[in-house]
């Protein structure tokens, strides 16, 4: 009897301390789950290139070998390609330029100056995803800083390039990334953010001054986010190319970059939008004007963000951007002044825009 009264009496309240590992537990499968990949297909490939070092002949541990996938393949996995063959072109830069101030010059703080000096200015040419190769001067310095410059610099060249080599070969092939699946959530986010830069530019015009201001501040942002979804973009579609395992998905992944690329030429009308807006709005003399323009401008902003949806999903946008530009177009025939012509002229460059990027089979121009 007592054990069927214990059995129906109601349990405990979990104490916090269990509900605190309980969501430690939860959290730690979260990180696994999403960055488990990552992490095996590192020391994976770390470990073949350490042995294929080995077997190439390695008389010390093949540090420099095993660094190159642990650096190229920490982030992003599909620019793994561009990291290794910055690396490798940066170490070889580097030690060339180290040995050749070292065989004229003697070390001393003017000669270290000249080393990082002549490193960070062909680091400049020879960029890192965009910013400067620091890894020229850094293997510069350390060819300075060694004792046995020639047998270091030889070993470092050879083992950069072998590890550079076993990252590009199994970076693909080891638990590869979808492309595709990390495209739509870039377009999802383009998307996201277009839209609540256009709608919430069109709600500053009513406030006062700040608000605009900080709605500027908002929306650059936003395009920057905008210009780095663009910029993992184009890299994923680079990368389709190196990828044996995703070809089927090649024709996905072309289209959604182009999606992408269409939404980084919307960033500029965008921004010159809220600009507009942050300068106009409190004005006196343009009370009348601003009065209006609230009256037409959130129905073309909603309108026009539909549009842009429709693009950026892949459906047909041209239906949406017919119904936008008929809107605009009887925006222009009812307001011909100059504030009006103002704030209408980004939004006929986006539906210019989007016209563009909706043809069927088109090239979508290079993104600004």
């Amino acid at each position: 009897m007592t054990d069927l009264a214990d059995a129906r009496a109601p349990r405990a309240p979990r104490t916090p301390r269990a509900s605190r590992a309980r969501r430690a537990r939860d959290r730690f499968r979260e990180i696994a789950r999403a960055e488990g990949p990552a992490a095996a297909r590192i020391v994976v490939t770390v470990a073949v290139a350490w042995q294929v070092a080995l077997w190439l002949g390695a008389d010390q541990p093949p540090v420099f070998a095993a660094i190159v996938p642990l650096v190229a393949l920490r982030g992003d996995p599909m620019t793994a390609l561009g990291t290794s063959l910055q690396r490798a072109l940066g170490v070889v830069a580097g030690v060339l330029i180290g040995l050749a101030v070292l065989n004229v010059l003697r070390p001393s703080t003017a000669t270290l100056a000249l080393v990082v000096a002549l490193g960070l200015g062909v680091g400049m040419v020879l960029r890192a995803g965009g910013g400067l190769n620091i890894q020229v001067a850094a293997s510069s310095l350390l060819v300075f800083a060694n004792t046995s410059p020639d047998a270091y610099a030889l070993d470092r060249v050879w083992e950069t390039v072998e590890g550079a080599a076993v990252t590009i070969l199994l970076a693909p092939l080891l638990w590869p990334p979808a492309p595709h699946r990390v495209l739509a959530v870039i377009t999802d986010d383009c998307r996201a953010r277009l839209s609540r830069s256009l709608t919430g530019t069109v709600a500053a015009l009513g406030t006062g001054p700040a608000a605009a201001r900080e709605n500027l501040t908002l929306v650059d942002a936003e395009v920057e986010a905008v210009h780095a979804n663009a910029a993992r973009a184009r890299e994923a579609e680079r990368a389709m190319r190196f990828n044996p395992l995703r070809r089927r998905h090649r024709d996905t992944v072309r289209l959604q970059a182009r999606h992408v690329a269409t939404a980084d030429r919307l960033t500029a009308p965008l921004a010159t939008l809220a600009r507009e807006v942050a300068a106009l709005t409190g004005r006196e003399d343009l009370a009348a004007d601003l009065a209006r323009a609230r009256r037409r401008l959130p129905e073309l902003a909603a309108l026009t963000a539909r549009a842009i949806g429709h693009t950026l999903s892949g459906e047909d946008p041209r239906p949406a951007v017919a119904t936008a530009r008929s809107r605009l177009t009887a925006y222009d025939r009812a307001d011909s002044r100059p504030l009006a012509v103002a704030l209408r002229r980004p939004f006929h460059q986006i539906l210019d825009d989007l016209d563009q990027g909706s043809v069927p089979g088109g090239e979508a121009p290079s993104p600004r």
